[in-house]
């Protein structure tokens, strides 16, 4: 069962000790350490506890993080028993997809013109 917002809230202390700034999902994405959180997920589900293990910070370090990537849409945390699991999400990824598939169509636009000169430049 997917863990209500306010409960994730009270899980992650007050907005007042533990501001997180809105990012999008290149920003959320900069930073190695939520990337490499994002590379463990992918394996599968874990534990906050046990991703915060994975890495040199407290932590508070490693629930901000978290907070962030499930604010960004890249990650759910769903309550199973006292434990609270992070699962992969598609959302934040569907934002970065969409960006890179309008740089493909650019791209693949560029890139059949140039071959239609270039046939036509072999043609004469």
């Amino acid at each position: 069962m997917d863990v209500p917002v306010q409960q994730i809230r009270r899980a992650f202390k007050s907005s007042k000790e533990m501001s997180t700034p809105t990012l999008d999902a290149f920003q959320v994405i900069a930073d190695p350490s939520r990337r490499h959180m994002l590379q463990l997920l992918s394996k599968d589900s874990m534990t906050i506890n046990s991703l915060a293990e994975n890495f040199d910070m407290s932590r508070p370090a490693v629930s901000k993080h978290i907070k962030i990537l499930f604010n960004a849409g890249f990650i759910s945390i769903t309550g199973i028993g006292r434990e609270r699991h992070c699962v992969l999400k598609q959302d934040g990824f569907n934002e970065l997809q969409g960006f890179i598939n309008y740089f493909d169509k650019f791209w693949a636009k560029k890139l059949q013109k140039l071959q239609d000169i270039l046939d036509n430049k072999s043609k004469k």
